[in-house]
């Protein structure tokens, strides 16, 4: 037992501080997990032999209701308003188009039935935004609201989806004879396994919050329980042939959400929680493979995985993007993001559980695909975002916060540290609302009352409320590290939101819709952006570009960039992806000719 535990502590050790080249280097982690887990597995230095593919898939599965339910609960309202229509467009019709067309090669390249090819097709159609996100943090890389909102949701509901096709082709494979037609009995259990994992999510997630907030709870046990309750849900609405990974998911929307007694002590220990259930499925995963039976797969899942990444994925989010308004760089951009990761390589192990005869080879050909695309789309994420204009630049440098929770006040207790170059240390004073309780310096206190001017090294502790953090933000930051991006990104000069659209166009001698008159110039804006706004937004007004520069706590554009000369940010970098609006327009053309 003793060499047991050594073992896997060294392995989770391993893992954290390999983590640290990924850092340097920028290598997705996912990617790094998975090699220490071969490296330690049957093929590597290690030697360890684990082909458990029954514990290997309990491991990844509980892993996995951990990540999506705190996946949902970092998912904002404002994200699920932005995002909502267009992510659940890819996760449907975006995951059955890529299944279907990555079942092309499947068939005529690793000679799999059509059915078969569907199947695998359905294993390697989900993407993990985990892995994106983590790129694009090591990278400093800020991507627009609308399109980081689609990401984040549409990893949450395409799994759930992914994991449903798996599991429904699987059963009919295994046991032909007891279904009629294949279309009904998919159409039949989607309706059931999503409908009642849907109200299990909503229920549940309700109880949730009820049960941390009013049970009186030990304050260091609040997030253990809420996850245990989160996986308690996830095996119940299993059990009653529901989808658990969709109800995870949707309770911890909902409570992540709602008004909770410790949101930031659950936050806190969810981050240790998701990292840990990260590295164990990967670690688990990267045991299960055996390298040896790689070689003589290695071209024609190649093949496979150059059809998912440059013809699957990219039609599949075109047609999914399709009725909405986004440009061709944001579809771009939101189709080479389709990281493959843990997820598809969890659901190969399903044909090895239900005995089917070729079950190895579905894992390993997804091992092999999961490889090229977290090594191919992994390391050009960022410089992939820069070419397409996706990057929004930082509007202030970084800021040193603590937050500290005081259950039922509507305030918080944050805490800076001064730094030299912020506005404060500077001589700009704080607003009136913002009264400083105590000042930490040279480690002396000292009474904000008694404190005139701020010095760098102090550390501020004073009380605000939740919408006005991201003021005091700007006030103790320093400053922005390339202010010539920002004036090039966010326009020449600012423009009042409240200014009236006829005002604008006789200062600036722009072109006014006649029903745009008496509309202000952040109504206008909002409207022609289709609603719900999103920081680096843009819209041509003749000449000259508006460009969202801020947004207030409730969503509604507080600041605006006049571009006189537009820097051709949006300007389309591929010559296809058209938008709808395009594609709209060349209809027209063609139904005129005719």
């Amino acid at each position: 037992m003793n060499v047991a535990l050594l073992v896997l502590a060294g392995l989770v050790a391993v893992s954290i501080f390999s983590s640290l080249l990924s850092f340097r280097i920028g290598a997705p982690l996912l990617l790094v997990f998975l090699g220490v887990g071969m490296l330690a597995g049957e093929g590597g230095i290690g030697g360890i032999k684990f082909d458990d593919a029954g514990t290997a898939y309990m491991i990844g599965s509980v892993a996995l209701a951990v990540v999506l339910f705190d996946s949902g609960f970092h998912t904002s309202l404002k994200s699920v308003r932005m995002a909502a229509a267009p992510s659940i467009s890819l996760a449907t019709i975006g995951v059955l188009l890529t299944a279907s067309i990555v079942a092309v090669p499947a068939h005529y390249l690793l000679d799999m039935g059509w059915i078969e090819g569907l199947l695998l097709g359905s294993i390697v159609a989900s993407t993990d935004a985990a892995a994106v996100f983590f790129l694009l943090r090591v990278g400093g890389i800020h991507v627009r609201d609308r399109v980081r909102s689609i990401l984040e949701m549409e990893s949450g509901s395409n799994d759930p989806m992914a994991i449903f096709l798996t599991l429904v082709l699987i059963r009919y494979l295994v046991d032909r004879s007891s279904h009629v037609g294949f279309g009904g009995y998919v159409a039949l259990h989607l309706a059931l396994e999503f409908g009642i994992g849907a109200i299990a999510g909503l229920v549940g997630g309700f109880l949730i919050v009820q049960a941390i907030n009013k049970l009186g709870i030990e304050r260091g046990l609040l997030p253990i329980a809420g996850l245990a309750l989160a996986l308690m849900l996830f095996a119940a609405t299993s059990l009653v042939g529901g989808s658990g990974f969709l109800a995870v998911y949707i309770a911890g929307l909902v409570a992540g959400n709602s008004r909770l007694v410790a949101p930031h002590t659950m936050r806190r220990f969810q981050d240790g929680a998701i990292w840990l259930a990260q590295i164990a499925m990967f670690l688990t995963l990267g045991l299960l493979a055996s390298p040896s039976e790689f070689p003589p797969l290695i071209l024609p899942s190649l093949a496979v995985a150059a059809v998912l990444i440059f013809v699957a994925r990219p039609l599949a989010v075109w047609v999914g993007l399709l009725p909405f308004r986004m440009t061709r760089n944001e579809t771009a951009f939101v189709s080479w993001v389709g990281l493959r990761g843990a997820v598809g390589i969890l659901l190969a192990i399903l044909p090895i559980i239900s005995g089917m005869e070729n079950g190895r080879l579905f894992f390993n050909v997804t091992f092999l695909v999961v490889l090229v695309s977290l090594a191919l789309q992994g390391w050009t994420i960022g410089p992939v975002a820069r070419w397409l204009g996706q990057v929004v630049p930082r509007r202030i440098g970084p800021v040193e916060r603590m937050e500290l929770e005081i259950p039922g006040a509507a305030h918080e207790l944050v805490a800076y540290r001064i730094v030299s170059n912020s506005l404060v240390a500077q001589g700009h004073k704080l607003p009136r609302w913002a009264i400083p309780s105590l000042v930490v310096r040279d480690h002396r206190s000292l009474l904000g009352s008694s404190v005139s001017d701020f010095k760098p090294g102090d550390m501020v502790w004073l009380f605000a409320k939740p919408e006005r953090v991201p003021q005091l933000d700007r006030l103790f930051a320093s400053a922005a590290p390339a202010a010539e991006a920002d004036r090039q990104f966010f326009g020449d000069f600012p423009l009042d939101p409240r200014a009236r659209m006829e005002e604008l166009s006789l200062m600036y001698g722009l072109p006014i819709p006649p029903e745009a008159r008496e509309v202000t110039v952040g109504q206008w804006l909002e409207w022609s952006l289709g609603g719900h706004p999103g920081v680096g937004d843009r819209c041509a007004l003749g000449e000259v570009e508006l460009i969202v520069r801020a947004l207030s706590p409730d969503d509604t554009i507080s600041e605006i960039g006049l571009a006189a000369e537009p820097t051709q940010v949006d300007k389309p970098r591929l010559p296809f992806f058209p938008s709808g609006r395009e594609v709209k327009e060349r209809l027209r053309r063609v139904l005129r000719r005719g």
